[in-house]
Formats: C-alpha cells, sequence, structure tokens
C-alpha cells in the first residue's frame, strides 16, 4: 500500500519496469518501491526536524551566552567584593573586586574553602555561615580577609542563600565593601548633617531675631510704664531725702521745740512720711514688672536653658498678645474664650514663642481687612481613660488659606507673603517646636471665605509622644 498523496500516476515509469522485470513481478516490485520512498520522505521529514532542532539549539545556545557574557559583565563591574561558595563553603566564583583587594587571582581561589581566606580569629565564623544561610541571611557582619600579603584586610560583609533551579539551596554569595570606605562615607555623611544642622540651627535664630525685631517696639511699650514709674517715684524720694536731711541737721542742732514744728510743718515732713510707703511698695512693683518682663525675653529667645515647670497659660496667652499688639499697627477686635479652670502646662519659654508666631501670623493675614477679628479660644480634649489634652484656638477673618497652600504650610520656607515680607520659617519652627519639644500637635483649617484657624494642642503636666498623623483637617463646614 502506497502512503497517502503518493500513489503513482499510469503515466509514471515504474523502476521494475525500466530493470526489464515481467509485469507479474512487477507487481512486487512497486511495493518494494513505495516501501523505500516511504523511507526517504521519513528520512527527510526527520533530517528536517533535525536541521529545525540544530538552529533552535544554537539559538539557545546564543543567548545562553549573551546572558553568560551580560552576568559576568554585571559581577566584574560590581565594585563591591563578591564571592560565590557551594553549601560547604567551597569558593565557585569571585570578581575582580575581590581580586584587586587581595591580590590573588580567580584561578587560585575556586575550589578552596572560604575559611583559607580570613583571618584564623574568623574560622569558627566562616564555619557556621552554612548553617546561617538556612535559616536567613547574614548582614552587617564584619570579618578579616587576607591579601596575598597576608595582611588582614577589614570587611563588612552581607551573605544570602543562593538556589539552583529546582529551588534547592545550593550554595550562598558574600557581599561586602572594606571598612575603611564604608567609614569614610559615615565620616562624610555626618559632617554634612552637622552642616546642615548648624545651618538650620542659624535660620532659626535669624527667625528669632526677626520675631524679636518685630516685637521691639511692644517690649519697649511694655519697659516704659514701669520704668518711667520708677523714675518718677526715685525723683520724688530724692526730693524727699533731701528736706529729711535738712530736718535731721536742724534737730542736731538742738533747735527748740517750737523752731522744730515750724520747719516740721514748712517741710512737710508727715505727708512725706505718709507716701514714702506708697512710693516703696509702687517702685518694688515697677522693679517687678521689669524683672518680668526681662524674664520673659529671656524665656522667648533662649527657651532651651528653660528648666521645665508648670505655669498658667493664660497668662502667657495675654502676654504674647499684648506684645504683638503693641508692635503692631493693627488693632483687631479680640474675642477670648477661657475655660474656669485648666491645668498646668510645661515649656513656658516655647509655648510662648509659638504663640507670639501664630498670634503674629493671624496679624499679617488681615492686614487688608476691613473689621479684623482675632478669636482665642480654649478647651481640653480626650474621652475618659485617654489621655486629656489643652487646645489653643487662634483664628482671624483674613482672606483665609488656599486649597494648595494648606498642604504645604508648615514646609520651611514656604510663604505666601510678598518678597521681602516673610520668611516662611515662622510656622515652620513653631510645627517643630510644638511637635518635638513641647510634645503636643499643630495644625491648620481652612475656613472658605472666613479665614484661618490653626488649632495649637498641648498635653499637661509632661511632654506625650506626638501623633503627626492628620495633621490638617478638611474644610469646616458653615
Amino acid at each position: 500500500m502506497s502512503p497517502q498523496g503518493n500513489t503513482p500516476s499510469s503515466s509514471q515509469t515504474s523502476l521494475t519496469a525500466l530493470a526489464g522485470v515481467p509485469a507479474e513481478k512487477g507487481l512486487d516490485r512497486r511495493i518494494d518501491d513505495h516501501a523505500w520512498i516511504e523511507v526517504i520522505q521519513r528520512m527527510d521529514a526527520i533530517y528536517a526536524e533535525l536541521v529545525e532542532q540544530q538552529v533552535e539549539l544554537e539559538t539557545k545556545n546564543a543567548e545562553l551566552e549573551n546572558t553568560r557574557n551580560f552576568i559576568q559583565s554585571v559581577i566584574s563591574s560590581i565594585s563591591d567584593i563578591l564571592i560565590v561558595c557551594d553549601v560547604n563553603g567551597n569558593i565557585q566564583q569571585v570578581n575582580a573586586a575581590l581580586e584587586q583587594a587581595t591580590g590573588l587571582t580567580s584561578q587560585s581561589l575556586v575550589g578552596k574553602p572560604l575559611a583559607g581566606l580570613t583571618g584564623e580569629d574568623y574560622q569558627s565564623l566562616i564555619a557556621e555561615f552554612p548553617e546561617h544561610i538556612r535559616s536567613g541571611s547574614i548582614t552587617d557582619c564584619e570579618i578579616d580577609l587576607l591579601n596575598q600579603a597576608g595582611d588582614a584586610l577589614p570587611m563588612a560583609i552581607n551573605c544570602s542563600a543562593r538556589y539552583d533551579h529546582k529551588n534547592r539551596l545550593s550554595g550562598f554569595v558574600i557581599t561586602g565593601r572594606p571598612l575603611g570606605e564604608l567609614r569614610r562615607a559615615y565620616s562624610t555623611l555626618h559632617r554634612a548633617h552637622e552642616d546642615l544642622k548648624n545651618a538650620q540651627q542659624q535660620l532659626i535664630q535669624s527667625e528669632k531675631l526677626a520675631s524679636l525685631g518685630r516685637l521691639v517696639a511692644g517690649v519697649a511699650h511694655e519697659l516704659n510704664n514701669p520704668i518711667s514709674f520708677l523714675y518718677a517715684n526715685m525723683h520724688a524720694l530724692k526730693t524727699y531725702e533731701s528736706k529729711f536731711q535738712t530736718y535731721i541737721d536742724a534737730i542736731h542742732k538742738n533747735i527748740s521745740a517750737e523752731e522744730r514744728e515750724r520747719l516740721r510743718a514748712e517741710l512737710k515732713i508727715d505727708r512725706m512720711m505718709d507716701d514714702i510707703d506708697s512710693l516703696m511698695a509702687g517702685s518694688l512693683e515697677g522693679a517687678e514688672r521689669v524683672s518680668e518682663i526681662i524674664k520673659n525675653l529671656r524665656l522667648f529667645s533662649t527657651p532651651q536653658q528653660e528648666e521645665k515647670s508648670c505655669f498658667d497659660l493664660v497668662t502667657v496667652i495675654e502676654r504674647a498678645t499684648s506684645w504683638v499688639l503693641k508692635a503692631s499697627n493693627l488693632k483687631p477686635q479680640i474675642v477670648t474664650d477661657y475655660p474656669e479652670s485648666l491645668p498646668l502646662i510645661n515649656n513656658e519659654g516655647h509655648v510662648h514663642q509659638i504663640l507670639i508666631n501664630l498670634i503674629q501670623n493671624a496679624i499679617d493675614a488681615m492686614a487688608d481687612t476691613a473689621q479684623p477679628r482675632l478669636e482665642i479660644r480654649l478647651k481640653q480634649t480626650g474621652a475618659q481613660g485617654r489621655q486629656h489634652r489643652v487646645e489653643i484656638h487662634i483664628r482671624d477673618n483674613g482672606p483665609g488659606i488656599g486649597e494648595d497652600d494648606i498642604l504645604r504650610i508648615f514646609d520651611p520656607f514656604y510663604t505666601t507673603k510678598a518678597v521681602g515680607s516673610g520668611t516662611g520659617l515662622g510656622l515652620y519652627i513653631s510645627y517643630g517646636l510644638a511637635t518635638e519639644q513641647c510634645g503636643g500637635n499643630l495644625r491648620a483649617i481652612r475656613h472658605k471665605n472666613q479665614g484661618a484657624e490653626f488649632i495649637f494642642s498641648l498635653p499637661p503636666d509632661q511632654p506625650q509622644q506626638h501623633d503627626a498623623n492628620n495633621i490638617f483637617e478638611p474644610e469646616s463646614p458653615q
């Protein structure tokens, strides 16, 4: 039977006919011809399949070679040392960085135990690597590798497991770099960090000086009243001192009783004696007021030197408000709402500085407002069983905070004021002081076309960890 599609036509000449074989014998010959044709066709198909497989094999071999060259080039370009070991800790491959660091060639290292590349103090540690990687990787391990001369090279290494194509543990890979390089990098990073801290401290001090400069007029007014009172009292006491001296000198001259009484009435000794108590009390009060103002200035300028002690929050709010308003040309309506009792708070100097910044920011925001109004409210928050906190709400009726601005309101150097009108550090510094120094929080609320509100929350008695999440609240319903 001939294969399908290969039956010869009647016009074709069979092999038996060409050979001169009789017809009755030619039938068997034709069957043999068909068998040979089938064999040849099968051989052609197998040969074509072999050629296709050969092409595919060559293609895969080229891909494997490219992959091998790629991996090798990557390994060679790695600046960190690289050591590939089997599960028994024998070296299978190293990179050029290790050869350069140790002066040893890969041919001299491949097949040797890893322990032979390290100092004696680390032999037992290296021997435990195969066991350690079965349970996890090894990070930040310090060992000494030996160079060609036998000198120790301190290295910081990491070790991770290596698996084969069946996901079976086949060894481990060690990467690392000289500790000297790490120390230099750390030293550079440390210097950069210190420079950044110094620059930040200078900026903070500059902003403090700028804030203090804005308050000079108000502070001068605060100081002027008690100093003027002291000056007037001292002038009166000086006059009294002269009259008392005249009276005492006359008494020492043994004048008559009538002359003494006349002089006493003329010099108004009795009235001066009645006036001395009020003069001394007023002078003492003025001196104490000056001392208190100087103390508050010191706390404002150097709050980090302040010893932690409790204080009356309402008194500090009123003092901060007074300082800012006396230094400002804008005189807004002040609306306050204070509860009858509040817990005492710590960090008076930092709280005072934050309030100065927030109130000054509110005054600046209302510069173009027809009827400026500043609201300062205090309230306690916290459910039963939770830490109570005191919240200071400072709200103005200025143009408010833009939707885009509120996301960056506490960023350093960010300001919506005209160039030269602000440094953009006031709210940034206030947020840092509130969260880091006072253990509280500071957040902003948008009131559409009705100003902005800042909420400064504080823990009573002692600082607690602050929650830096949810700094901003959504626009409040009106």
